[in-house]
């Protein structure tokens, strides 16, 4: 029987790395060596710091993480790693792959092959771990559908901000703000394309550096991706008429109070939820899940993500990287678990 290390969060500001046993795969079934994971700072602090609301299923679409907020819980939904034994009913053509799986950071797991992605050839596995970043990114900008000639702002550049930045320098766009407080995210963001960067409180009058019809017109499509509720006043702010504010943040039970008394009804915005773990049904006629994670698998081949990494850490020291983002998130862009 093989034991591996489990990342539990048991406690808010507390992550432990625990042993236990880990099954033989069974019938349709392969056995994962994990070689990096990633941890996904939006959600996974949500939980670190007991913000995440208790009576809702972690996920409902990845078997992998069943359950509900509760501690002591497993979490995380990016691994990359090497399929070292599988089912009696499974191809010998599995073993060896090397796969990405949504499941949660551990050193060894036990999944179905059809939860099992395999990666593609000439993509590095520290690429390969953003998949769900990316997919995300990509959902984003599908529910907000830009424009050719449009002015774009994306309010926060963690990871997926800035991948989310990173896919609309690529558009024909009339100008492209991202905002964030961090000094260093900002430079990410002008590295990947944005056009100006400003912190939350200049952000107004970073308008006039875009190109097109002055601050006073706002943005025709802003994405609030920050994680925190008082962003949504700033892209309503920053958002003109007729525009499109497109909320991919999750808040978990953080309280979010939204200054709608004022120009926001006249302006006729339009509020957009996006969330990946579904297609829109403006997307179902043509588009699947298969399709969409296709061209995640392309703009990470294209971007090359994997120079966002700031801190590698064995997954014995996973503790340690959840207290550098609750204390100095300055410091860090993605931390990513290795596994000796």
């Amino acid at each position: 029987m093989i034991r591996r290390q489990s990342l539990y969060f048991v406690a808010p500001g507390v992550a432990e790395i625990r042993e236990e046993d880990l099954p033989l795969p069974g019938e349709g079934e392969a056995r994962v060596q994990t070689l990096v994971s990633a941890i996904s700072s939006g959600t996974e602090m949500l939980i670190y710091r007991g913000q995440a609301p208790t009576g809702m299923a972690v996920d409902e679409t990845i078997a992998a993480l069943g359950g509900a907020f509760r501690f002591p819980i497993k979490f995380g939904y990016a691994a990359v790693g090497r399929v070292i034994a599988v089912g009696p009913d499974v191809s010998a053509t599995w073993m060896g792959r090397t796969v990405f799986a949504f499941n949660p950071h551990e050193s060894h797991f036990v999944a179905p092959v059809a939860a099992l992605h395999c990666v593609p050839e000439g993509i590095e596995p520290e690429d390969a771990v953003f998949l769900p970043n990316m997919e995300t990114a990509v959902s984003f900008i599908m529910d907000g559908s830009p424009v050719i000639g449009e002015r774009v702002a994306v309010i926060g550049q963690g990871v997926v901000g800035l991948l989310t930045t990173a896919l609309l320098s690529g558009w024909p766009l009339g100008g492209l703000l991202a905002v964030d407080p961090l000094r260093r995210r900002q430079e990410w963001a002008l590295r990947l394309g944005a056009t100006a960067v400003a912190p939350p409180g200049a952000a107004p009058d970073a308008l006039a550096a875009l190109p097109g019809e002055g601050p006073s017109a706002g943005v025709d499509l802003c994405f609030e991706l920050s994680g925190n509720p008082r962003a949504l006043d700033l892209a309503i702010a920053l958002t003109g008429q007729y525009g499109r504010i497109v909320i991919g943040s999750w808040y978990g039970n953080k309280p979010v109070e939204v200054d709608l008394g004022g120009r926001f009804h006249r302006a006729h915005m339009r509020l957009i939820g996006s969330q990946v773990s579904a297609l829109a049904p403006q997307w179902l006629g043509r588009w699947t899940k298969e399709r969409r994670l296709d061209v995640a698998w392309r703009m990470i081949d294209h971007h090359g993500p994997r120079r966002l990494i700031t801190h590698r850490l064995p997954i014995g020291g996973a503790p340690e990287g959840y207290r550098l983002l609750d204390d100095d998130p300055a410091e860090v862009v993605q931390i990513v678990f290795t596994y000796p």
